[in-house]
């Protein structure tokens, strides 16, 4: 079995004053190592809460997630944490780079929060940078830089520690066509190095390019 991620009945209930709700009602997903599973929806309908979920920054009201055969949340928040830091790569519709920090150093904080020796780190990011061909840009902070040129740092940043997975949630969401070109051939090139990537979309033109496609539908999900 190659299983790099396993979702097993996984639900969440919120509840309110006077109202419960079932945002998630039963997921069962199963990640091979290296796919691109795009999941697909509209807004509202719980696509960033299972990210979340996946990603360990939110705790499910019940079911399991398995990620390389760790239960996740069998942990309590501090071991997750330090999971999630170590296999875990992050990158959300918005950046949230450090605004008082270069783009090198946005790209190297979570490798120096790892406790990876500093002059290692920081090759890997410049390394990144070159890879996603924003060299040019390491000493910029992010208020100098296009979306598109920040989503790139954000990808970098995700891959600092080399994750056993990257989550993105609607990375493209507000991005022109070109940079979301730009931004979507970077994914395939994380992809063609072997790379597993879940990524949630509303986008039906994005949906296009996973090679394992779901529909999350009134809180359960459907391979399409």
């Amino acid at each position: 079995m190659n299983n790099i991620l396993e979702l097993s009945n996984v639900t969440k209930t919120y509840y309110l004053k006077n109202e419960t709700i079932e945002v998630l009602k039963g997921v069962d997903l199963k990640v091979k190592k290296g796919s691109f599973v795009v999941i697909f929806g509209p807004s509202g309908c719980g696509k960033s809460t299972l990210l979340n979920i996946i990603g360990s920054l939110d705790r499910p009201t019940s079911g399991d997630v398995l990620l390389d055969n760790i239960d996740l949340f069998s942990y309590g928040d501090s071991k997750l944490s330090e999971i999630r830091n170590r296999k875990i790569g992050f990158v959300f519709q918005f950046h949230h780079l450090l605004a008082e920090f270069s783009c090198l150093e946005n790209i190297a904080l979570p490798g120096l929060v790892n406790g990876a020796f500093p002059k290692t780190v920081y090759k890997k990011a410049m390394c990144l940078l070159e890879e996603f061909g924003i060299a040019d840009k390491k000493n910029r902070l992010p208020e100098q830089l296009s979306g598109g040129e920040k989503q790139r740092v954000a990808i970098a940043r995700a891959m600092i520690n080399d994750p056993l997975i990257i989550l993105a949630d609607e990375p493209a969401g507000n991005l022109d066509e070109e940079n979301t070109n730009i931004l979507l051939d970077v994914f395939v090139g994380l992809k063609e190095e072997g790379k597993t990537i879940i990524l949630v979309t509303h986008s039906l033109d994005i949906e296009e390019l996973g090679s394992n496609v779901y529909n999350l539908k009134e809180g359960r999900l459907y391979a399409m």
